[in-house]
């Protein structure tokens, strides 16, 4: 499977969209038009090891919230996750078995040699 979840608002995910074309035979989901299940967030979560890893504490409601200043356990990170799609780290790549978080250079890359290889 090779499933993509992204933002489509998102300059970020746009450009890195871009970068990894052609995406033949990839599904992208736009997580604000189509809100992850808790099964699709679970699955990220089993590939990743944990929720933490899957969720962004550079989302604005993240401070908003006041969630900088307390001591997040799985469960909120999951919770959270589920509620509003800021919380997640974006893009969101799945190639098979692997998954590839967020959108920093080297894992991008990594993301685009496992897709064309």
């Amino acid at each position: 499977m090779k499933k993509i979840y992204h933002l489509s608002t998102c300059d970020t995910c746009k450009r890195i969209l871009k970068e990894l074309a052609p995406l033949d035979q990839v599904e992208l989901q736009d997580i604000k038009t189509v809100p992850m299940t808790e099964s699709q967030v679970e699955e990220m979560a089993q590939l990743a090891g944990n929720y933490e890893s899957l969720f962004s504490k550079r989302a604005r409601l993240y401070r908003q919230q006041g969630l900088h200043e307390k001591q997040l356990s799985e469960a909120n990170y999951k919770k959270l996750i589920l509620e509003h799609y800021t919380f997640l780290k974006r893009p969101v790549i799945l190639i098979d078995d692997q998954i590839f978080i967020g959108n920093s250079k080297k894992t991008v890359e990594a993301a685009k040699e496992a897709l064309h290889s």
